[in-house]
């Protein structure tokens, strides 16, 4: 019911604005006229700006093509247009963050000495997302999300101050039920409570205003960016970012939303391949301070931070894992540099999983050159899409890919949700990036850059257990696709990027 009155609102909105532009029909000339001015003057913003060329292409051209709309389409859709408001704000809690995240630069030191890649990598994550690394954590890797889910539940109930969730998706069902159990049952025992959710990634989920259920059971609740039937670019950007806090010593972090298909309790689009990660130890703190400075830019709460961090129990571990975030309001595009420089400095092997393959040249070039210069170069997509015309744009990056030795593989049995990154051992990535434009440019998002340890491990035997449900997509498979649907997915990946 929400969504069909918020799509006739829309529609009204949409008419109206047709008719005040049918209605200067009758000066059309001088119309046209003004509209074409101001397309172009958009299309100059739009080259002068910072956003990734392949983005400002996206645009340039359908602005171009209906100068009457485009210009003003833009302003309406695209674009980073939060506001100068909301950057002060994200500006403001990001120093908190800071603050209450020191630099454990003594680490980055010390591994300057053996490897000063990964050392600039680390010092680039924490000078630019404040987020530091940290040893002596454990970390645990889950090949499936039914797997996380288990433990995911069980730290909740040993919760004794505070747990905190933060999820893009959470549709009622076995998976949001028990979990919402043992929130209620937590909260009646004193423990803080709280939950963040996307309003438009639930929109289809959850009722309206289900944040005052949640509240009524003693769930504190914040909804980011209330879906409004107003013509807006504000829905551009998301939270798409998957986080469970317990006691700040317990983090949890992945592709897994809080719905049933996630964890295989209902089959949406075939077998459900995702991955997670727990962490226990200091590296939590990282994942905490994301929380609270997300639930500081919605709710206005002028805490004390500090006072939500816990004793560390002494744990002795092997490799590095440094929790980062990425905001789509400080044009720093840190999941995307994370990406590219694990990519630039492959030599052995790069292993790839990701549900959408939208990338732009830059990544595209990075790929074909780690092939060409011999690196095992594999991908992992789905086979099973759950927008067909995502799906076309991923499959349309296939053969460019495969020409220079990438090998593309899908997963068969159904959709491939996962988004981690692994190369020669030594480096990994987990967390709820995509590789595509909404992901690295539009949303919030976070991730775990990894260090060496057995968790790397974990991930590489988890791909190459995964390869084996998994059909090659040959450079032959992607040059006998139809005429049709080439065009089709050429005309497609024109506007991937607003996709």
């Amino acid at each position: 019911m929400r969504v069909t009155l918020v799509g006739i609102s829309i529609l009204i909105q949409a008419a109206i604005l047709m008719s005040v532009v049918l209605e200067f029909g009758n000066y059309f000339v001088y119309f046209y006229a003004i509209s074409l001015l101001f397309s172009l003057l958009v299309v100059l913003g739009i080259v002068n700006g910072a956003s990734n060329p392949a983005y400002k292409i996206a645009w340039i051209v359908p602005i171009l093509l209906f100068p009457i709309f485009g210009g003003l389409f833009y302003l309406l859709l695209g674009g980073n247009h939060m506001g100068r408001w909301s950057r002060r704000k994200m500006q403001s809690v990001q120093r908190q963050m800071a603050n209450n995240l020191r630099r454990n630069d003594k680490l980055i030191d010390q591994t300057q000495q053996t490897s000063p890649s990964a050392a600039g990598l680390m010092r680039y994550v924490q000078q630019y997302a404040y987020c530091p690394p940290w040893q002596n954590t454990k970390t645990k890797y889950y090949p499936l999300g039914e797997l996380a889910f288990e433990d995911m539940k069980a730290r909740m109930r040993e919760a004794e101050n505070y747990i905190f969730l933060e999820y893009f998706i959470v549709e009622d069902g076995k998976m949001w039920g028990e979990m919402l159990d043992i929130l209620k049952e937590k909260a009646a025992q004193g423990v803080d409570v709280r939950m963040i959710y996307d309003d438009l990634g639930c929109v289809l989920t959850l009722p309206h205003h289900y944040d005052r259920q949640l509240e009524q059971m003693g769930v504190r609740c914040c909804v980011f960016n209330p879906f409004k039937p107003v013509l807006s670019s504000h829905f551009n950007h998301r939270d798409h970012r998957k986080i469970l806090v317990v006691d700040g010593r317990t983090a949890f972090t992945g592709g897994i939303n809080l719905a049933d298909e996630y964890i295989n309790a209902y089959p949406k689009y075939g077998h459900w391949k995702d991955t997670a990660i727990q962490l226990e130890g200091p590296a939590a703190w990282n994942m905490t301070m994301m929380f609270l400075t997300m639930w500081d830019f919605l709710r206005g709460e002028d805490e004390k931070m500090g006072d939500f961090y816990p004793q560390f129990p002494p744990l002795q571990t092997d490799g590095v894992a440094q929790p980062f975030s990425d905001s789509p309001l400080d044009q720093e595009p840190v999941s995307e540099t994370v990406y590219l420089h694990l990519i630039n400095q492959a030599n052995r092997y790069l292993y790839i999983n990701t549900p959408y393959l939208i990338i732009d040249n830059e990544t595209t070039t990075a790929l074909t050159a780690a092939a060409k210069r011999g690196v095992d170069v594999r991908i992992i997509t789905p086979h099973i899409p759950d927008k067909w015309f995502v799906h076309a744009v991923t499959r349309a990056n296939y053969e460019l890919l495969a020409q220079s030795g990438v090998k593309i593989y899908e997963y068969t049995p159904g959709f491939n949700h996962a988004k981690t990154i692994v190369t020669d051992d030594l480096w990994g990535v987990v967390g709820t990036i995509n590789m595509d434009f909404r992901s690295l440019y539009l949303h919030f998002e976070c991730g775990v850059l990894l260090y060496g340890g057995d968790v790397i491990m974990s991930i590489k035997n988890d791909f190459l257990q995964t390869l084996r449900r998994c059909q090659k997509i040959s450079l032959e498979d992607c040059r006998s696709v139809k005429w049709y649907q080439k065009l089709g997915r050429a005309l497609l990946r024109l506007f991937a990027p607003l996709m």
